[in-house]
This record gives structure tokens, C-alpha cells and sequence, in this order.
């Protein structure tokens, strides 16, 4: 039998979800995921207050002393507007010996850092694109090595901001211009790396000593137009109207190549391992048509929604959403901050297998 929890759910506090949904279209709210958690988590007995973080961690501390939950429910991905501050918000946490769900800091630093993440995948020998990283105020100096086409998107922000088709380009002058984009319209160094062409796959993952590997998934861009590229633009991610013109829709990955299937989820349990992951995080590759996987990037903390990529595949492995939500749970009840970081640090070798 579950034990009944007080559980403090940390959202942003422009998507606190409204008591009410009646005349809502759900499927077009900002704070679905958020609606999605506090309803699922409710549905399981816990009692559940949402708190809206904005810029203020008293905020927490006083419902922390007030209402004394058992757990904090961490849906929070920036905080006062920076991205990579959240992982602040989490350390306060621990300060507070408050049990938390999701990712650990330092999990959280190094994955938000696309730059760093890549080096540290790269020196353990984990196949990524060739990169290079253009902080705001420099002016890029291409490698003659770093062929194009060149994919150039920010350093650290999330949810494909500032990814379009354009984020795709084809020689200097794109280059500089699209870099020049990323400094002055999402304000964040710029991240080049080379383009793969190819499908767009992702692995979930929960846990911390002991893995779940999730079914991989794939973000079916098989029907855009001839002339577009095969990325997750902001568009692609965002606007149900294009999504639904150009048969978008996410699931579990079909017909891919003898072995493939394998080794991503292989490639997904060393990236987060070799990040020091924690709690629940999703792992995104690139298919080439030579049958050659590439990781992107890691997301801990990715978007839990009930209809979205992780709850799916996630139900596919015999998870439905309620026994997620419980899982996400007791992970955090059961983790110690320090024995979770012993446990995920990597050891200096060059070696990789396992």
C-alpha cells in the first residue's frame, strides 16, 4: 500500500495549473505537464500544493517550515529566468535536507553546459558530432576540419529555443549570421556542431544506482517538406496547427537497423553515467543512413506530460503513468545527495566499456 504524501510541487510561477480546466483545450495549455502532474499525483491519494518559483527562494523555505512536505515534486527548468539556474534551486533543496525529485546539481551543471557535456561524452569515447563553441561577444573562427553543413544552436538553452530551419547552415556567411542570432536573440554562446542527417531518436532513463532503460523512441519527421530539413525546430516541438499538417507525431522507433536499437540505449546508460545523472533524464540521438547513432545531448528532468515522449515509452515498458509518478517518487524519498554522487562518478580512464 502507498504511503499518502504531502508533496510540494515546484513549478515556474507562470504555470501553476488553475483549479479549474473546464472549457480549457488541455492539449494547447503551457502548464499541461504541470496540470498532468499534480492531477496524476492526486489520483495516487498524495496531497499535492503547487508552488510558483519565480525569483525568490523564501518562497520554498516557507512552505518548507509551514506545511512540512515529505518531498518536493521538481518540475522547475530555470529560475529568475536563467536556465542553468535551476540547479541552484535543487542545491538549496539539499541545504534544506528537503527530498527531491529528478536530477542531482552537479548532473544538472553538466548536462545544461552543452559545451562541457560534449567534452566529457567525447573523452569517454562516446560518438558525438564535431563541435566547436562561439561565446557571446566572439567572432567565429571555423576549423578547416568542421565541414559543413553546421547545425548552430544555443549553448545552453532548452525546448529548441531559437532552432529554426536556418539553425541549418552551408557556408561562412550563414555562419557567422546564425552565431550572431544565438548571441543577440537568446543571449547565450553559440554551440556549431556538423549536421546529421539522418532520424531523430530518443532513450529515456530512471534511476540511479540500478538503470531502466526505456524503449527508444523516434520524433517522426518522415512527411515534412522536401525542402526542409529533418530538425526539431521550436515549430516542430511547439505548434500542435504543424504538427498535425505535416504528420508529426512521436513513437516508439520502427524498422531500424540490425543492432541499433541496442546500442542507443547502450550509448543512453553511458551518457548518463558519464554525466553523473540522477533521477529520470532522456538522451537525444541522431540515426545517419549509414546506420550510425550520435548522441546530441542528455535531458534530465525532461518533460513528463502524459502524452509526451518519456510517460509514453515509459508506459510502453510497463509503466503507466501513475506507477511513473510513484517511481519518480520513491527514487527521490529513497536518494542521500552524497551516496547518489559517489555512486554516479565517473572514473578518469579512457575505457568505456562497461
Amino acid at each position: 500500500m502507498t504511503k499518502k504524501l504531502r508533496v510540494m510541487m515546484l513549478v515556474h510561477a507562470d504555470l501553476v495549473p488553475p483549479d479549474s480546466v473546464e472549457g480549457v483545450d488541455l492539449s494547447a495549455a503551457e502548464w499541461r505537464a504541470e496540470y498532468d502532474v499534480v492531477t496524476g499525483l492526486r489520483e495516487l491519494g498524495h496531497e499535492v500544493l503547487a508552488v510558483g518559483v519565480r525569483d525568490d527562494l523564501l518562497v520554498i523555505r516557507k512552505v518548507v517550515e509551514d506545511w512540512k512536505p515529505h518531498i518536493a515534486f521538481n518540475l522547475l527548468e530555470e529560475f529568475s529566468g536563467v536556465a542553468i539556474y535551476d540547479q541552484n534551486v535543487v542545491s538549496y533543496l539539499e541545504l534544506l535536507g528537503m527530498p527531491y525529485t529528478g536530477c542531482n546539481p552537479r548532473g544538472l551543471m553538466l548536462a545544461r553546459d552543452k559545451a562541457l557535456a560534449k567534452k566529457i561524452l567525447h573523452y569517454h569515447q562516446i560518438p558525438i558530432p564535431e563541435f566547436m563553441t562561439v561565446p557571446v561577444g566572439r567572432s567565429v573562427k571555423r576549423p578547416k576540419e568542421l565541414s559543413f553543413p553546421l547545425f548552430v544552436k544555443s549553448v545552453s538553452e532548452e525546448a529548441s529555443l531559437g532552432i529554426s530551419q536556418a539553425s541549418i547552415v552551408e557556408d561562412d556567411a550563414k555562419l557567422q549570421e546564425r552565431v550572431a542570432f544565438i548571441h543577440q536573440s537568446v543571449g547565450s554562446g553559440a554551440l556549431v556542431e556538423r549536421y546529421i542527417e539522418g532520424r531523430e531518436l530518443y532513450c529515456g532513463l530512471l534511476g540511479h544506482r540500478r538503470l531502466q532503460v526505456l524503449p527508444v523512441w523516434e520524433l517522426d519527421l518522415s512527411q515534412m517538406p522536401a525542402e526542409s530539413r529533418r530538425i526539431a525546430t521550436d515549430r516542430v516541438k511547439w505548434s500542435r496547427k504543424y504538427q498535425s499538417k505535416y504528420g508529426i507525431v512521436s513513437g516508439e522507433a520502427r524498422e531500424l537497423p540490425e543492432g541499433v536499437a541496442k546500442r542507443t540505449q547502450d550509448l543512453a546508460r553511458r551518457v548518463y553515467r558519464a554525466l553523473g545523472l540522477s533521477g529520470y533524464a532522456r538522451v537525444d540521438f541522431r540515426l545517419n543512413p549509414a546506420g550510425e547513432v550520435y548522441v546530441l545531448e542528455a535531458n534530465p528532468n525532461p518533460q513528463i506530460a502524459k502524452h509526451e515522449d518519456f510517460a509514453q515509452s515509459a508506459d510502453r515498458a510497463g509503466l503507466p503513468y501513475p506507477a511513473l509518478l510513484q517511481r519518480i517518487l520513491d527514487m527521490g524519498l529513497r536518494r542521500h545527495p552524497h551516496a547518489v554522487l559517489s555512486n554516479l562518478t565517473p572514473q578518469p580512464s579512457l575505457h568505456t566499456s562497461e
